[in-house]
């Protein structure tokens, strides 16, 4: 996987959902494609690209709180019908 993509894991969006990730530190955003699962990690919803991660100002603090806007794409997940 391409580290400066602008991607991003969620445990349970369809893959292909694009997704705006808002910083609400510094209101920075960027938009992701959901294409990996996790993270894995509680209380964390999801995980990004360093590439995403950089748009968004989050490099130096690791984790910070986000506001997740689903803006489309994407199909149903595994299973589901």
């Amino acid at each position: 996987m391409d580290a400066n993509r602008l991607a991003a894991a969620h445990r349970t969006l369809p893959f292909g959902t694009q997704v705006r990730v808002e910083n609400l530190a510094n209101g920075e955003t960027v938009v992701v494609t959901i294409n990996d699962r996790g993270p894995f990690i509680s209380g964390r919803v999801i995980d990004l690209t360093r590439g995403a991660a950089e748009e968004i100002g989050m490099i130096n603090a690791g984790v910070v709180p986000v506001r997740i806007t689903v803006l489309g794409g994407g199909g149903q997940l595994p299973g589901c019908t």
